[in-house]
Order: C-alpha cells, then sequence, then structure tokens
C-alpha cells in the first residue's frame, strides 16, 4: 500500500480565475502560479503556462493568444484550461511527482457552480490525468486553511476575495449554513482602475499595470504615509506614450465603491444566520482570505462598517490551498463532504 501511495500521488487543486495552487499529499504547495496559458494559434502549440505565461499578457504578437481560461471563478475555456492543468502536472512529473498519474484530486470549487459548470472542472481534471475528482466548496477549505473549527455548531464567517469572485459564507457542522458569491473581486478591482485612468487621463493601460497599481498605491481607507505611483501608457488622443502621476486617494475613491459592495453582501449573509450563530460571529470575528484581503486597511472598514471584529488570516493567498491539504492528507475523515463525480449515480455511496 504505502508503495502505491508513492506511485498514485493524491492532489488538491486550488483552480482560481486568477492563480492556480497545487497541494500535494505529504509535500506540500508544490505548485503556486497564475492560471494563463499562452498559445500559438497558427500551429495551436501551447507556447507556456503560469508566470511564463502572464509576462506575455499584452507583449505578443497577433498569433500569440495569451488568455485566462477562468473567467468569475468558471472555466470559459475548456481546452485551455485542461492543457495547462496538464503542463502544471508534467512539471510535477519533472520532480519525479505523478509518475503514474494522480489516484485522485480534491478540486475548490466557488459554491454557486451549476452542476454544468462542476462537470466542467470534473472533466478538465479527469482529462489531464486524474482518476477520481472530489469537489469541494471553496468556503469550506477556506475555513479549514485558516484552522477555524467546522466540526462544531458554531458559526465561522469566512470572506475569500480571490481574483474572480468573493465567496462570503458561514460555516456550522461541516456545511454551508448561509452564503453569497460575488463577481466582485481582484479582477473587478483591475477593471475599475483602467476604466478610471482612460476616462480621468486619457491614457490606456493593461490589465497587469492596474494590477501593480492595485499593489502599490491601493488602499481601503486613508493612510498617513504618501503613497504615489508613475503610470505609463498610451495616450488615448495622440496614440504616443505618455506618463502620468497617481496617488493613492485617487484610487481608494475608485475602489470605494466595490467595496462597499461587498460590505453590503457580508451583511446580507449575516441576516440570513440563525440568530444563535449570529452571536458566535461577536466572539469569533470575521475572518478574511484571498489576494484581495491584502489591499490595505480592508479589515478596517469591514470591522467599522459591520461592528464585528474582522481579521486577516495568516497567508490568506494559501489559505484554500492549505485547507485542502488537510483534505487530501485526512481523506477519510472528510470524504463525506466531497461531491464526487466521478462513480457512476447508482453506485454512489
Amino acid at each position: 500500500m504505502k508503495i502505491l501511495n508513492k506511485l498514485f500521488n493524491d492532489i488538491g487543486i486550488d483552480l482560481g480565475t486568477a492563480n492556480c495552487l497545487i497541494y500535494i499529499k505529504d509535500r506540500g504547495i508544490l505548485i503556486n502560479e497564475p492560471t494563463v496559458a499562452a498559445i500559438n494559434i497558427k500551429t495551436n502549440q501551447i507556447l507556456a503556462v503560469g508566470d511564463d505565461a502572464k509576462k506575455m499578457l499584452g507583449r505578443t504578437p497577433q498569433h500569440i493568444n495569451v488568455v485566462r481560461p477562468l473567467v468569475g471563478g468558471v472555466i470559459s475555456d475548456f481546452e485551455m484550461s485542461r492543457e495547462m492543468l496538464r503542463s502544471f502536472f508534467k512539471k510535477l512529473n519533472n520532480q519525479n511527482i505523478g509518475r503514474w498519474g494522480f489516484r485522485r484530486a480534491v478540486v475548490a470549487i466557488p459554491n454557486d457552480l451549476t452542476e454544468v459548470e462542476r462537470k466542467s472542472v470534473e472533466d478538465a481534471v479527469l482529462s489531464s490525468g486524474c482518476s477520481n475528482v472530489y469537489l469541494i466548496e471553496s468556503p469550506i477549505v477556506a475555513a479549514l486553511g485558516a484552522g477555524l473549527n467546522i466540526e462544531d455548531p458554531e458559526a465561522s464567517l469566512i470572506v475569500d476575495i480571490g481574483g474572480g469572485t468573493t465567496d462570503i459564507a458561514v460555516i456550522s457542522m461541516r456545511g454551508i449554513v448561509a452564503s453569497k458569491t460575488l463577481k466582485i473581486a481582484g479582477d473587478k478591482f483591475n477593471q475599475e482602475i483602467v476604466d478610471f485612468i482612460r476616462d480621468e487621463f486619457k491614457l490606456v493601460i493593461g490589465d497587469l499595470t492596474a494590477e501593480n497599481i492595485k499593489i502599490a498605491v491601493g488602499s481601503a481607507l486613508p493612510l498617513d504615509e504618501k503613497l504615489e505611483m508613475i503610470v505609463r501608457g498610451r495616450d488615448l488622443q495622440t496614440g504616443l506614450p505618455k506618463e502620468i502621476l497617481i496617488k493613492n486617494s485617487q484610487i481608494r475613491i475608485v475602489l470605494a465603491r466595490l467595496i462597499k459592495q461587498i460590505i453590503e453582501s457580508i451583511i446580507e449573509v449575516i441576516e440570513k444566520t440563525p440568530p444563535e450563530l449570529v452571536g458566535d460571529m461577536l466572539d469569533k470575528g470575521i475572518f478574511l482570505c484571498g489576494g484581495g484581503a491584502l489591499l490595505r486597511g480592508l479589515d478596517e472598514v469591514i470591522q467599522k462598517e459591520i461592528g464585528i471584529e474582522s481579521k486577516i488570516v495568516n497567508e490568506p493567498l494559501m489559505c484554500v490551498a492549505r485547507g485542502l491539504g488537510k483534505v487530501i492528507d485526512e481523506f477519510e475523515n472528510y470524504k463525506n463532504i466531497l461531491t464526487d463525480f466521478s462513480l457512476p449515480p447508482q453506485i454512489k455511496l
């Protein structure tokens, strides 16, 4: 049995809109790369995936297409998703992992996916080299990754602000009591910045530049420190290169509307939660994870508006992957909360 376990690894896949993280049993997180792929449309050949492909965004000739195969947490390009996963698995093979395939994969998904969308995730992972695929809602594994107790009848409120979606959920007794998924997250923040700079300064910039602006000077609250950044792009009027100075106060105003919508959705989820569990939140607080949780001052704004202590979990970008690791390492313990589409319905247990 031990020999088989070495030959056929178990893996956890956080297939996010912005980043893909892969956890290997007994080894930890070995893949953490952008969910991006580049293809030569003349030869139909995959040129790069992950970090190498992201560097090509907005910089390629017409015959090279750089795509993000997931939009809003949903697979929008099945073929590219499959090829991207195959490339990641090949990287693992080069580390002498998964040469004989993967026995089973546990994949984190947004909790509002339709059956068709869930099936597309399963098919993409199965066709990439996994024998069995189990799906689990992201908020549950995020709670596990944050070190929260999901076994007892007490509330854990988790807010996972990823690249394509923000998942808000109240977890109790291994299940989701109340939840909401928003298509407002990191990518939407970036798009708002792109639109603002185009409308205000008549300057065209790309998504990568917008993301750098968000990281460098973005915040949810006014800051004591003065943050500024030189931004370069194409002038809409002349078509020539141009640079401008962007300040923290400008980006804060741009993002304020989206942050307000996230806060309103958190309140909506709390209102749908049974009162006994709402009381638990006052003791435990709100836990923030995902890349969006790193926006300066976001936890303070949420705490101020809702009146419940808000905490950013340790290494928020890794939270879901860590939770998948717990599920993989204690598979028999968590098997009953997984959805297995690999087996025909008539023989499911």
